[in-house]
């Protein structure tokens, strides 16, 4: 709840609009636009938790309309893997044959190599029983500052918290210095080493995946 609107669980009425929401839900942040396929980066952060756990999906509402959202997971395999659901929306919209998404996964290529031979860490799902849940946030721009974001993060730390699950990660970027603050003040620390994303760019230059976890045991 907030002072500007409210937070409430996904229902499945709401799909066509929480799609719509999605294409502009990221705007000005580093990651707002991956590859430039709304539908294909749609189907793997946000319509397979629609199809696999509708019940870990939260929307925020204002004036009436969808502003904003949290795709999460409980984890336990209900949802697929991100390697599994990239896999899967890539091959179905035959995303390398789009002009706009080739420098992308060029880009991605060369630094997968160029990684390797370096022997450097790479980006991926965080795997930990001590953190099993996981989740998407995004609000619209008109949305951001008015409380709803943290009201969606509040609404499934109790559904996480209720459901006896032990924790939670996401992962965003250390570039994404404004989303990084915004976790930490909900709770959630920084976790593991920031390996750098094959393929993404922020300001011209490298990014590199930030893992955060909540609640820390003692000493993470």
């Amino acid at each position: 709840m907030s002072d500007g609107g409210t937070v409430r669980p996904y229902e499945a009425s709401d799909r066509g609009e929480l799609l719509e929401l999605f294409a502009r839900a990221g705007d000005g942040s580093p990651t707002g636009d991956l590859w430039g396929h709304v539908p294909s980066e749609a189907a793997i952060y946000l319509t397979p938790y629609l199809d696999h756990e509708p019940g870990s999906v939260f929307v925020a509402v204002a004036d009436g309309a969808l502003v904003g959202y949290l795709a999460g997971s409980l984890g336990g395999g209900a949802v697929p893997s991100e390697e599994d659901r990239m896999v899967r929306a890539i091959s179905r919209h035959l995303v390398f044959l789009r002009p706009r998404a080739m420098p992308f996964f060029a880009r991605s290529i060369v630094d997968g190599v160029r990684a390797k031979r370096a022997g450097d860490a790479s980006a991926g799902e965080l795997d930990d029983p001590r953190w099993p849940a996981h989740l998407h946030v995004n609000v619209a721009p008109e949305a951001r500052g008015t409380g709803l974001a943290q009201g969606l993060m509040a609404a499934f730390q109790e559904h996480v918290r209720a459901a006896g699950v032990p924790g939670a990660y996401l992962q965003t970027l250390v570039e994404n210095e404004r989303a990084a603050r915004f976790f930490a003040r909900a709770g959630f620390v920084p976790h593991g080493g920031t390996p750098a994303v094959p393929g993404l760019r922020v300001d011209g230059g490298r990014a590199h995946q930030l893992t955060m976890v909540w609640p820390a045991p003692d000493g993470a």
